[in-house]
């Protein structure tokens, strides 16, 4: 009886290597969509300048950035539409029915008027009360 060998001296040394590709696209992605995920009120915004002092809210504040280019954030979402039936309903959505929340409003100095009307006009529809514009103190050489 003869047993035969299964491997051969010419037989080559082979690693599969498509699973660990598979796992690291995996990896790959799992990075990708979770750094992504970054809070949209760290985005740079020039506010404009104010010589109030800042006040210490007691309730955490419902937030809306209006950047440079008039694009609304409620939060860290961005609206996609920025009309003002889709700008209303995406704070109805996150307000929920608390109206007596603060809200503050951080819009870029050099946003068009426009869209901070329309932010103001669409919380004021909504029935919010308790508005605060976001501002930066004043240069002492700006006075």
């Amino acid at each position: 009886m003869r047993i035969a060998r299964s491997a051969t001296a010419n037989d080559e040394f082979e690693i599969n290597v498509i699973s660990l590709i598979d796992v690291m696209l995996t990896l790959l992605m799992f990075f990708v969509m979770t750094a992504t995920f970054e809070h949209r009120s760290l985005m740079k915004v020039a506010l404009p300048e104010a010589e109030s002092k800042e006040v210490a809210a007691a309730q955490k504040a419902l937030e809306i950035l209006v950047d440079r280019e008039g694009r609304f954030y409620i939060g860290a979402n961005e609206v996609i539409n920025p009309s003002l039936a889709t700008l209303k309903e995406a704070i109805a959505q996150e307000a929920g029915a608390d109206r007596e929340r603060p809200v503050t409003l951080r819009a870029d100095g050099r946003t068009p008027h426009q869209a901070v009307v329309i932010a103001m006009d669409a919380l004021g529809q909504l029935g919010f009360a308790r508005l605060s514009i976001a501002t930066v103190p004043t240069k002492a050489g700006n006075e």
